[in-house]
């Protein structure tokens, strides 16, 4: 089951390169006055980390059809 999933967040972290998220952020607050903001930040997944993620879970697969 670990290996099945490790093999499709591999695959999807090859696939997407990264993804991105809103956030609301605080940007300036004065007493009692808040001035906030939606913030958009970028993640990107790097590749080799998705290739080593793939490997690992065929390998996990690997040893679990051994068994």
């Amino acid at each position: 089951m670990i290996g099945i999933i490790l093999i499709a967040l591999g695959t999807a972290g090859l696939l997407l390169k990264g993804f991105s998220y809103e956030s609301k952020e605080t940007v300036a607050k004065i007493g009692s006055l808040e001035a906030s903001a939606e913030i958009s930040k970028d993640v990107s997944i790097p590749q080799p980390l998705s290739i080593i993620v793939l490997v690992a879970g065929v390998g996990f697969l690997l040893v679990g059809l051994k068994k």
